[in-house]
Parts: structure tokens; C-alpha cells; sequence
């Protein structure tokens, strides 16, 4: 089996490329202009990758990267994945993430027109799609209203609605998720639990009591471990229904104070927990939980880590 994988060299994209790889896949990965940052993969991983230099937002790049690749499985992981960037550059968000999605399946529909192509893509979208809802909702099925309140979920939710169309219209085999929280190793320290591991880090040998600066630490989330989501995204390109959204979730919600304490205790570090409003941001769901059952019927797939593996896999990784 051949893949295609944009987005690759990106924290889940490496990921999903050492799974894949592990499989006996052969694996086509995109990136920019040569970038190869520190991440999951190892030496005779990362060689094992076929490297396409790819902007996802040029469609000579990816009309290039199909050509090379001639793949059985796509999968959709490029695009703009930090909600405060997001934030601040709402026009270019919606390029990546929407406008090249469109590019990609646009391609992929004239080369199955043509009878040259007819992959399996799968297009990552986001649990922050559904937006605010009550806490008696949780967990959200994928039935639940899509209500974005932000850029970076609009732009998600835009994605779908395009893959989607692509399915109906072009027969162009689209599986959608909706990705739930997401940690491991190779995650940028601007995400939650790098980035406490980091600040708690931090804190060893201060004054005390220490103190842990927080944004919001009463919102609610749902956790996964990247290599549990990888394999989710494997099992439904192998058994998923095409035209058919699944939330990768693990079901279970988490408070924000919850995971900070955790890592504080597997750091043997004492601190309080104090809000910072430079933390804040400025419109919060609070509280996102996505119900896995359909993803579980499909494919049989089912996490397999704990959040304190998560953790604890973050904490023996991080540069201390």
C-alpha cells in the first residue's frame, strides 16, 4: 500500500509516517522546503520517508506530490493547527486549511474521473468544530450541532463541508475526522501539556510555595496520546465508510487543573495553581467531550494509553 501523507513533518504527521512505515506502507510525505524538525521519528524512519518539498497552498505542489506518490491512501494532516495563529491571521488560515483541501480533492477528483487515481482521504478536522455546548450533551456525537467559535474551527468545519461535497459530487472516497486533544511526543511547548511539563520544569528549586501560571483551569477536555491517534486514522482510511465524519475521541473528560496537578505530581514538584489573564484566551469552550462510538463500530479501534502516559512520555522527552 502506498500513502500519501501531507503535512508530515509536522507533530502528528511524523507520527502517523513511523506507523505507517512500521505497517509496511510505502510512505510519500510532504513538507516545506526541506523542513525536518525534531519529532517521533527515528534516523531509519525518517529515511524510510519519500520527502516531497510541498506548500499545500500552490496546486502544481500537490498535483506534483499525487504524480510522485500515485497513492492508495491519503491522508490530509497539513494545515494551520494552533488556535491563537489561527486567531491572528484568520484570512490565511482559511487558505491552508480550507482552500488547499479543496486543491488536493479537486485533483484527486479529475485523476478518478480520468480512471488514473482513486484513493482513500482521509481529512483531519477538530473536535473544536462543535463549539459550546451544555455539559448533559457530553459526550458530543457526531450528530451534535456544529457551532465554531473561532477561527480555527470555523476554518475546520469549512474543510468538512468541502470534503464532503468532494464525496458526493466526484465519488471521491472523503473520510472526515474530528480530533479530539492530542498530545505526545514532538508536540510544540505552546500546546497544553508541553508546555506545562516546561513551565513546571521551571519551577524546580523556586522560592515556595511555587506557583503554576494557568490560562483558564476550569474548562474540560478530552485527551488522547498521539500514537492512539494515529492508529485511529489508519484503521478508518483501512475499514471507515467513505462520506462519513468520526470523532477520535477517547470519551472522557478531563478539568485543565486535573492534567496540571498530574504533571506536577509526576514531576515531584509542589505548586498552586493561579490564573494568568495573559493565559486566557479570549473565547473558551468549556467543556469538549466526543463520544467514540462510531469510530469503535467501524473499525474496532480503541485507545490504548492513559493520561498519565501521555505525560510521562512528554516529561522523559522534554529538553530539562
Amino acid at each position: 500500500m502506498r500513502a500519501l501523507v501531507t503535512g508530515a513533518a509536522g507533530f502528528v504527521g511524523q507520527w502517523l509516517c513511523a506507523a505507517l512505515v512500521s505497517r509496511g506502507w510505502t510512505v510519500f510525505g510532504t513538507r516545506l522546503a526541506g523542513d525536518m524538525p525534531a519529532g517521533r521519528l527515528a534516523p531509519a524512519e525518517r529515511d524510510a520517508v519519500h520527502w516531497l518539498d510541498c506548500d499545500v497552498t500552490h496546486a502544481a505542489a500537490l498535483h506534483a506530490a499525487l504524480e510522485a506518490s500515485t497513492p492508495d491512501a491519503v491522508f490530509h494532516l497539513a494545515g494551520i493547527a494552533f488556535v491563537p495563529a489561527a486567531t491572528a491571521d484568520p484570512a490565511g488560515t482559511l487558505e491552508v486549511n480550507v482552500v488547499a483541501a479543496a486543491r488536493l480533492l479537486a485533483d484527486i477528483g479529475a485523476r478518478r474521473r480520468a480512471g488514473s487515481l482513486d484513493p482513500v482521504v482521509l481529512v483531519v478536522g477538530s473536535g473544536e468544530q462543535y463549539g459550546r455546548h451544555d455539559d448533559g450533551e457530553q459526550p458530543l456525537p457526531e450528530s451534535a450541532e456544529q457551532r465554531p467559535l473561532n477561527p480555527y474551527a470555523a476554518s475546520k468545519a469549512a474543510q468538512e463541508v468541502v470534503a464532503l461535497a468532494a464525496h458526493r459530487s466526484t465519488g471521491v472516497r472523503v473520510i472526515v475526522t474530528r480530533s479530539f486533544n492530542h498530545s505526545g511526543v514532538g508536540q510544540s511547548d505552546r500546546f497544553l501539556i508541553p508546555a506545562l511539563v516546561r513551565r513546571v520544569h521551571e519551577l524546580r528549586g523556586s522560592a515556595h510555595p511555587a506557583v503554576l501560571a494557568m490560562g483558564n483551569t476550569s474548562t474540560v477536555r478530552d485527551f488522547l496520546h498521539v500514537g492512539d491517534v494515529v492508529d485511529a486514522y489508519i484503521a478508518l482510511a483501512e475499514r471507515g465508510a467513505p462520506g462519513e465524519a468520526y470523532n477520535v475521541a477517547s470519551g472522557t473528560g478531563v478539568a485543565v487543573d486535573t492534567v496540571a496537578r498530574r504533571v506536577l505530581a509526576l514531576m515531584d514538584v509542589d505548586a498552586n495553581l493561579e490564573v494568568d489573564p495573559a493565559l486566557v484566551r479570549p473565547v473558551e469552550v468549556p467543556m469538549l467531550v466526543g463520544d467514540a462510538r462510531k469510530v469503535r463500530a467501524a473499525t474496532g479501534w480503541a485507545p490504548r494509553f492513559s493520561l498519565d502516559t501521555i505525560i510521562e512520555d512528554v516529561i522523559r522527552a522534554a529538553p530539562l
